[in-house]
């Protein structure tokens, strides 16, 4: 069997698990070819696809394939994940980084090189530091800071950056806002929470991928509407923002609205939403008024 076969072979396999949520026919190709990619060590090219694969490759391809088919995320199988031309590692007891927020980093980014004079970013609920380390990435005079309630979450976030040579970026384990520096108050341009927007009572009906390989408080903050954390940092936003900075959301399209007025309560004015390329709203943005 080609490289190519095998690929279709692993695509139908990953497609037929009820372990994944297949929100998106054409993932599993992706995932497939992914982990094929992992086993060469190269990305997937016209010529390879047409090559054999030698017998501890396919060995080992099968192996990363079964685990898929079990449910663990293939950023845990690989051991890293590509984001924004980052590659950052990943590890078991860590929210894994998703493509999804890469637009949240975006509207970060933009809104932070508006300022002309010192800039200032902060990332809650940080995890494995994707946003934080992509903002301060491309915004090298930013002042950048990520905080987790996860100390193994910390402790990668600053393996990433060390490694990456990331310098620009600080990261403190934190219960929201409560271990930044006090100087700060005020300061912020940008708050950026990708939250555990999971309500308590669905957390049964989440797919295995998600329930059984994702730390519990990344998923949930333990309230009815999974909205708990959002209201905590919007009303601290007044604190911690600059007259006219910025606090963005990203958050599961079915929130968008709840997100908003929620957003709005806090006493936040040009309350927006900014969607990704399927169309679908991802980043809710509020300011503090000025």
């Amino acid at each position: 069997m080609t490289v190519r076969d095998l690929l279709t072979e692993a695509a139908a396999a990953i497609n037929r698990s009820r372990s994944i949520d297949h929100w998106q026919p054409s993932l599993a190709r992706y995932d497939a070819e992914e982990l094929m990619s992992e086993v060469l060590g190269e990305r997937l090219t016209p010529e390879l696809r047409h090559s054999q694969l030698a017998a501890a490759q396919r060995r080992r391809f099968a192996s990363m394939i079964a685990r898929r088919i079990a449910g663990e995320p293939v950023a845990q199988i690989a051991g890293h994940f590509l984001f924004r031309d980052l590659d950052l590692r990943v590890r078991r007891g860590v929210f894994i980084p998703r493509v999804s927020s890469e637009l949240l980093a975006g509207e970060a980014i933009r809104a932070l090189r508006r300022r002309r004079n010192r800039r200032v970013a902060v990332d809650v609920a940080t995890g494995t530091g994707p946003v934080a380390l992509a903002v301060a990435h491309e915004v090298k005079d930013g002042d950048v800071w990520g905080v987790d309630i996860s100390r193994a979450a910390i402790t990668l976030c600053r393996d990433n950056a060390r490694r990456l040579g990331i310098r620009n970026v600080h990261f403190r384990v934190s219960d929201m806002l409560d271990a930044l520096p006090s100087d700060l108050r005020g300061t912020v341009d940008v708050l950026t929470i990708h939250p555990p927007y999971v309500a308590r009572g669905d957390l049964r009906i989440l797919p295995r991928e998600i329930r059984d390989y994702e730390p519990l408080q990344s998923l949930t903050d333990g309230s009815d509407d999974g909205l708990g954390l959002v209201r905590r940092l919007a009303a601290d936003a007044h604190e911690w923002l600059r007259p006219g900075g910025v606090l963005l959301v990203e958050i599961g399209t079915y929130l968008s609205r709840k997100t908003q007025a929620t957003l709005r309560h806090a006493g936040l004015t040009d309350v927006a939403w900014t969607r990704d390329s399927l169309g679908v709203t991802r980043v809710i943005s509020g300011h503090r008024p000025r």
